[in-house]
């Protein structure tokens, strides 16, 4: 049994999207498109529906990034993202809530504006917003410590651009991509380790927690996992990833422990999208990995269609 792809994106749309998700709520659903081996098509349906409710839209496939590992997976996210807007997003939006006014042209941000604009003393003003960073950013222990270390820094960056605080900038994005060659950069600011597979899945999580704090009504991320159920390489192979059971396995693994803590994540929908043989392959199919399949397989279905609203669900077309 199946529906069309259309019909379960309106209902994603409306029942998802624009209720549970926008006001907090968190879910894993898997897609398994049955006629269509094109699965960029699903990423942009999911992509405008996201765009059109306010929501941050992020793809990532297995073929160019290795799902199973988390840290890998949270590099990619990050790359996707531009740090500077929602640092100044939250920055801009934190000053206007104490009163102060912001200039609207954001080439004409800066500590030495504000302070001239809203005649203040510049070093007073300064004290004053790292007062507020600390108790809005600092003190939110929604976010891992590291994480609210990172924001913090990106939003004095934004605060400052002329001065050294501006050169921790890239030092941190390179930290969240995971192209930061030695941590001792980071080390002054109280950042020790690089984002691995031990601390990923709480950068995840803070991840969620900022992009709400900056005005997002949360994330999407879809997740391409076709690439997993191919057993072996073409004959000319190409520069992407192929997978051997092992990592099939892991990536099975993350996928689990993403559904079990949905009660930790926040306005996030993920979506992840798998070839037929995630169904019917039992080698490499959910069947070999039991954790996995007890949380998605549906036992007691109807006869006649589908639901809808089932973690698993699989659609005819893209129409």
């Amino acid at each position: 049994m199946s529906i069309s792809f259309h019909e379960w994106l309106v209902i994603v749309q409306e029942e998802y999207l624009q209720e549970f998700i926008s006001r907090g709520g968190a879910a894993v659903k898997f897609l398994v498109p049955l006629e269509d081996k094109q699965y960029d098509h699903y990423g942009q349906g999911l992509r405008q529906a996201a765009e059109e409710e306010g929501f941050l839209f992020i793809g990532v496939d297995a073929a160019t990034t290795k799902i199973h590992m988390m840290d890998k997976l949270f590099h990619e996210v990050a790359r996707q993202i531009n740090w500077e807007d929602f640092a100044y997003r939250v920055l801009t939006e934190m000053i206007k809530e104490n009163g102060y006014e912001v200039p609207s042209l954001r080439s004409e941000f800066n500590l030495q504006i504000l302070a001239i604009s809203n005649e203040v003393e510049e070093n007073l003003l300064r004290k004053e917003i790292n007062k507020w960073l600390t108790k809005r950013i600092y003190k939110d222990f929604n976010m891992s410590q590291e994480f609210r270390i990172a924001m913090i820094q990106l939003c004095l960056a934004e605060l400052e651009p002329q001065t050294a605080q501006s050169g921790l900038r890239d030092p941190i994005k390179e930290w969240l991509t995971g192209e930061l060659s030695r941590i001792s950069t980071l080390k002054a600011e109280q950042i020790f380790q690089k984002v691995g597979r031990h601390n990923a899945r709480h950068m995840f999580l803070s991840l969620t927690h900022w992009l709400k704090s900056a005005g997002i009504k949360g994330l999407v991320l879809c997740l391409d996992i076709s690439r997993y159920t191919v057993a072996s390489k073409p004959k000319f192979p190409d520069d992407s990833f192929y997978y051997t059971v092992p990592a099939l396995l892991d990536a099975y693994e993350v996928l689990r422990q993403f559904i079990d803590v949905t009660d930790n994540l926040e306005n996030c929908f993920i979506v992840v999208i798998a070839a037929p043989a995630f169904i019917t392959d039992d080698k490499r199919g959910v069947a070999r990995y039991p954790a996995l399949k007890m949380r998605i397989w549906d036992e007691v279905r109807d006869r006649g269609r589908d639901n809808p609203l089932a973690p698993l669900i699989s659609v005819l077309t893209c129409a």
